[in-house]
């Protein structure tokens, strides 16, 4: 690497914000460092890197989108066209760019990102958030030394692997749930006191939470139990007729803010993608899982060290109805004595320094190119 020049960091990481906020917290760690890192990222039209990679204020680069078969990945060999088109696009971006070393966190983008990278001769590190690999970082890990995973478990899975964790914001890490709680709830239009349950099916939202937490909503507020319900912006949930005097039921179609959305709430119910396993464990909070069924099943081990602990409980999709939230949601909502101890439970399992402990593995890859 030349020392002269500032460090060129390009990241590869689209689709949900599970995959965006990881790498964004890294180049957080990496700038923090060194202030003269120049940080760009791929992504595809599709998805909400579009609009949270601007937002920081980095440059983004697009690619064409290449859906990969989780759990077929011989069958990337049948569709060599639109892989290579990929491949071509991220190859003339680190051309452009010429980045010190690239950066992949799973999704669409970073396959082809570490095949143009390794074409181009730049060092790829390789971040999987989940408990079970999936297809990208897979195979981008047979062609790096430098590989980091989040939970122990995986470890084995993958070759050159080391336990790292996943970057958060220093906004989740460092929050003080209790002195925020007053004033997050007031930005939300929610009442000081009352029980608040946070619901979000990640950044896409979750059909099956809505419509469950929808069918709850009226017994939830006779209970005296408000709700942040954020429903996804491709979601519409039907808007509660309410006397004055209830409870607020918030619906929002997403939150920007979920530091703020953390400390308002005193219960979370959503979806176990590996972001928000690792963010309600940084802040303590206890949770309802219902893990997204259309996958490998990575979500339901994710869930795992969290139930495991005392700090979660998790239903099946299958399972998760309105009479679940009438009994289940809203009588844990209601018991302060086991939400505390839950909450002590996520607390010890927290890990808030896996942006820093990925920042030495970028800069270890980057000094050896």
């Amino acid at each position: 690497m030349n020392e002269i020049r500032p460090l060129r960091l390009l990241l590869a990481g689209g689709g949900t914000a599970g995959h965006i906020e990881p790498a964004l917290a890294l180049a957080d760690a990496v700038l923090r460092r060194r202030a003269d890192t120049v940080v760009a990222a791929l992504g595809t039209s599709a998805g909400l890197e579009t609009t949270l990679v601007p937002a920081r204020g980095f440059e983004l680069h697009l690619i064409p989108k290449v859906t990969m078969p989780r759990s077929e990945p011989r069958r990337w060999a049948s569709i060599p066209g639109a892989v290579w088109s990929a491949v071509r696009a991220a190859s003339a971006v680190i051309k452009e760019q010429r980045p010190d070393v690239v950066v992949g966190f799973g999704g669409y983008v970073s396959l082809p990102a570490y095949l143009a990278a390794r074409r181009a001769g730049v060092p790829f590190v390789v971040h999987e958030a989940n408990a079970r690999p999936g297809v990208a970082n897979r195979i981008g890990a047979r062609f790096t030394s430098y590989v980091a995973v989040s939970v122990p478990s995986t470890v084995n899975a993958l070759p050159h692997a080391r336990l790292v964790g996943i970057p958060l914001r220093r906004g989740i890490t460092t929050l003080d749930r209790a002195a925020q709680r007053p004033s997050a709830r007031r930005a939300f239009g929610l009442e000081a006191d009352r029980p608040t349950v946070l619901v979000f099916g990640g950044s896409q939202g979750a059909r099956t939470i809505n419509a469950a937490m929808q069918g709850a909503a009226r017994r939830l507020l006779a209970a005296g139990v408000q709700v942040l319900h954020a429903v996804g912006p491709r979601n519409e949930a039907v808007v509660i007729d309410r006397r004055a005097t209830d409870p607020p039921y918030v619906v929002v179609p997403y939150v920007d803010r979920m530091d703020l959305a953390y400390a308002a709430a005193d219960l979370v119910v959503g979806r176990s993608g590996a972001m928000t396993c690792a963010e309600v464990a940084a802040v303590g909070l206890p949770a309802v899982f219902v893990p997204y069924p259309h996958s490998n099943g990575e979500q339901a081990l994710n869930a795992g060290p969290l139930v495991e602990a005392g700090a979660a409980v998790v239903i099946p999709d299958e399972q998760f109805t309105a009479s679940v939230v009438e009994g289940l949601v809203c009588d844990l909502a209601l018991d302060t004595e086991r939400l505390s101890a839950m909450s002590a439970a996520a607390g010890h399992l927290g890990a808030g320094d896996a942006d820093e402990r990925l920042a030495d593995m970028v800069l270890e890859a980057a000094d050896r190119a």
